[in-house]
């Protein structure tokens, strides 16, 4: 696999301390390390962008994430469901959706199959603004892995799979 990385300061910062404490700890593994502090710089870097493009859309990034995955089910999702989907804490996703409320982005109400549990869904208004965002947001992707080939995303999807498979097996 080709080496060459972008010039980021992240990238170097981190190669640079991950070298001192491979030489401070024999066995320590510093692929994995490395790997593992660029998935969180990525991360980062994506959720600092997602905000700035959302700002412009009267949202944050975590509040577009839960309108996605509205947006990607037919009859709504409990608050619970968002939280495993959206990757967010279940307190997260309370306050998530109480700021969704108040902008009239989704809907809250009694799911028909059982009382107890709320079913959340998108309004027409949230609707609309996932129809708005939708072009700045692929183009956002597009510019992220412009420098990137089809076959090497398909491969770091298989690669980050089986590496969230094996996190979420663990105890």
């Amino acid at each position: 696999m080709d080496k060459t990385l972008p010039a980021a300061g992240g990238y170097a910062s981190i190669d640079q301390k991950l070298a001192i404490s491979s030489r401070r700890h024999p066995g320590f593994p510093r692929d994995q390390a490395m790997l593992a502090r660029l998935i969180k710089l990525v991360h980062k870097l994506f959720c600092d962008h997602g905000n700035q493009l959302m700002r412009d859309y009267g949202i944050s990034h975590p509040e577009y994430n839960v309108l996605m995955m509205l947006d990607g089910s037919e009859q709504g999702l409990s608050p619970s469901e968002i939280s495993e989907a959206a990757s967010e804490k279940s307190s997260n996703v309370t306050r998530l959706i109480d700021q969704l409320l108040a902008k009239d982005l989704v809907s809250r109400e009694p799911s028909a199959e059982d009382r107890r549990k709320l079913v959340v869904r998108l309004s027409p208004a949230g609707e609309a603004l996932i129809e708005q965002v939708m072009p700045a947001v692929i183009q956002q992707l597009q510019r992220f892995f412009s420098g990137v080939e089809p076959e090497e995303l398909r491969h770091t999807e298989t690669v980050l799979t089986r590496i969230l498979m094996g996190l979420e097996q663990q105890p």
